[in-house]
């Protein structure tokens, strides 16, 4: 159930009602000795606050295509080669000590 601001056309008070949608909007001002009409304020809402888990589209991925991303950036990261591995083209035979 939203909140309703209102203002009395007469007095110039401003309040605010919590009720149903469905109910009639407010037509007396609330104040004693007050006999003025009401009208309803255009509000700007409620802030929307989003909690938790859920939001977003990768909170929805499955296992398989978490599996599969992980497998695919694992193969597009470089892999670390040891200087015992590595052969290039410069690469000269050991000197032999005869």
């Amino acid at each position: 159930m939203p909140n309703y601001d209102y203002k009395c056309q007469k007095c110039g008070h401003v309040f605010e009602v919590f009720q149903s949608m469905n109910d009639p909007k407010l037509k007396d001002c609330p104040d004693s000795g007050c006999d003025g009409e009401v009208k309803r304020l255009l509000g700007t809402g409620a802030g929307l606050i989003f909690k938790g888990s859920g939001f977003y589209q990768t909170d929805y991925r499955s296992d398989s295509y978490k599996a599969g991303e992980k497998k695919a950036s694992e193969a597009q990261s470089p892999k670390k080669e040891g200087k015992d591995t590595k052969k290039g083209k410069d690469s000269k035979p050991a000197k032999s000590s005869e």
